[in-house]
């Protein structure tokens, strides 16, 4: 069991360093053919490998995007349903065990289980046996919710988010009586444009299974300033109206590092980190393209060009 988790963990590492290598040929042919189809000067670095790349441009017109190794993460997507397993982290307190009831209410398939005196190592074992395609871990500071780690098996990514504002569902006075529903929800995304918008959204959005049209269940996930807002509700149509009731909790949660692996593995890479002296006023919103930020910075070097 263990040789065989080795072997399948030296594979996708050796194919991700290939996928790494097809990508860069990929853009800088790509660059190649946009600087002769606009007719203007090579770039500097694409200058000494001109002659090499050029040879099969002609033979490259239906040449495709290299698949990443996304694609084999979540290549059981769609086809089979998640098998979801939250817990918390040890000597919970009541609110967080509570919170981990809710969010076993949120995730559709999922399970959940006490921690008791169960290591990461043990419990990323227990998945790898059943079949568990994600892992949750929940985490607190002083009985408030304030951490969340979610680790996609067999090979990664796992994904650590900070929680703040969390409400609970009897915190919320609009549906705290009823019973949460338990069909597949639909899912919203707001402002998750950037490469690594694109790639938590990816990791959210496959936690769920695919929806059925006449579910009336709708969670969303907005992105503010790189802060995630979740939201639960659920609608009923009424006429030419719809009315929605939040069933909560709600929460939000900012992602704050990505690994290349399992919960378990420290020394997989790491393929983000939030490096906080370099959260300039350019680079702050990290999940979203800063279109308007990028258009404020032409128009005022526009002004200035203009005043001189």
């Amino acid at each position: 069991m263990i040789r065989r988790q080795t072997r399948e963990r030296r594979q996708y590492i050796y194919a991700k360093s290939l996928e790494a290598q097809e990508r860069q040929t990929y853009e800088r042919k790509r660059q190649l053919k946009d600087a002769l189809a606009s007719g203007k000067k090579l770039p500097t670095e694409l200058k000494n490998d001109a002659k090499t790349l050029g040879k099969d441009l002609a033979f490259d017109e239906a040449q495709e995007e290299p698949s990443t190794h996304i694609d084999s993460e979540y290549s059981r997507a769609g086809i089979q349903d998640p098998k979801i397993i939250v817990t918390t982290s040890r000597d919970p307190s009541s609110k967080l065990l509570q919170f981990a009831k809710e969010m076993r209410l949120v995730f559709p398939n999922s399970h959940r289980i006490n921690r008791g005196n169960y290591v990461i190592k043990e419990l990323a074992d227990a998945c790898r046996a059943n079949d568990v395609t994600d892992l949750i871990v929940l985490h607190e500071h002083r009985g408030v919710p304030d951490a969340m780690i979610v680790s996609h098996f067999p090979h990664g990514p796992t994904v650590y988010f900070t929680l703040h504002n969390v409400a609970l569902r009897h915190d919320i006075g609009s549906y705290k009586s009823s019973t949460v529903s338990e069909q597949y929800p639909h899912l919203i995304f707001e402002e998750f444009t950037s490469k690594l918008g694109g790639r938590v959204r990816d990791v959210l959005k496959f936690l769920f299974p695919v929806p059925k049209e006449d579910s009336k269940r709708v969670m969303t996930f907005s992105n503010d300033g790189d802060f995630i807002s979740f939201r639960h509700h659920v609608f009923v149509k009424v006429a030419r109206d719809v009315q929605l009731a939040e069933v909560g909790p709600r929460f939000e949660m900012k992602p704050y590092e990505i690994r290349q692996g399992t919960i378990e593995q420290t020394e997989a890479e790491r393929e983000w980190v939030l490096a906080h002296y370099a959260r300039t006023a350019k680079k702050r919103s990290l999940l979203s393209e800063p279109v308007a930020d990028s258009r404020a910075d032409s128009d005022r070097t526009s002004n200035k060009r203009q005043k001189r």
